[in-house]
C-alpha cells in the first residue's frame, strides 16, 4: 500500500509537533521546513484538527499543537483517518461497476492485506516514531527551540 502526499504530509506535521511540543507551531513554518506549499499544508492541518489529532489556534500567536500526548496518537489511526476516502481498490469504495465484482476472489485477500498494513502501523505511536528527538530537531532546524527531555 502506498501513502499519498496528503497522508505523508499529515505524518510530517504530527512528527514536527511532537518534537516541538508543547510549543505552538505555525503551519507556514512547517511548510517552510519541508519546502511544501503553505496552502496545501493548511488543508492537511485542517483535516488533522477535524479528526482530533491537533489543536489549531488562529491569530498572531496562533499555530498547531498536538491535541493529545504523542504516546496516545497511533500512526495507524492517522493513516486511516487521512485515507478514509481513498480505498485500496475501487470496489472497496462506492464504485461497484467492475465487471468481475460478483465473482472476484481478490476482494478478501486485498481487504486482509489492507488491514494487516493498518495493524502494523497501529503498533506504533507518534512518540515511538519520534524517539530520536534531538536528531530530528537538528534536521528540522529546531535544535535551539527543543526543550531538554526530562
Amino acid at each position: 500500500m502506498q501513502l499519498d502526499k496528503f497522508t505523508d504530509y499529515a505524518l510530517r506535521v504530527l512528527m514536527t509537533l511532537a518534537i516541538r511540543a508543547p510549543e505552538r507551531v505555525a503551519t507556514s513554518e512547517i511548510a517552510g521546513l519541508y519546502g511544501l506549499s503553505d496552502n496545501h499544508l493548511s488543508k492537511v492541518a485542517t483535516q488533522l484538527a477535524r479528526d482530533g489529532f491537533v489543536k489549531s489556534e488562529r491569530g498572531r500567536n496562533g499555530g498547531l499543537t498536538l491535541a493529545r500526548p504523542a504516546e496516545a496518537i497511533r500512526v495507524g489511526a492517522v493513516v486511516r483517518a487521512m485515507k478514509r476516502d481513498d480505498p485500496v481498490v475501487e470496489c472497496f469504495g462506492t464504485d461497484r461497476s467492475c465487471l468481475i465484482l460478483p465473482a472476484c476472489g481478490l476482494r478478501d485477500p486485498l481487504a486482509e492485506a489492507q488491514e494487516a498494513f493498518f495493524a502494523a502501523l497501529d503498533r506504533y505511536s507518534l512518540a515511538d516514531v519520534t524517539r530520536q528527538r534531538q536528531a530530528l530537531a537538528g534536521l528540522l532546524g529546531a535544535g535551539s527551540t527543543l526543550r531538554a527531555e526530562a
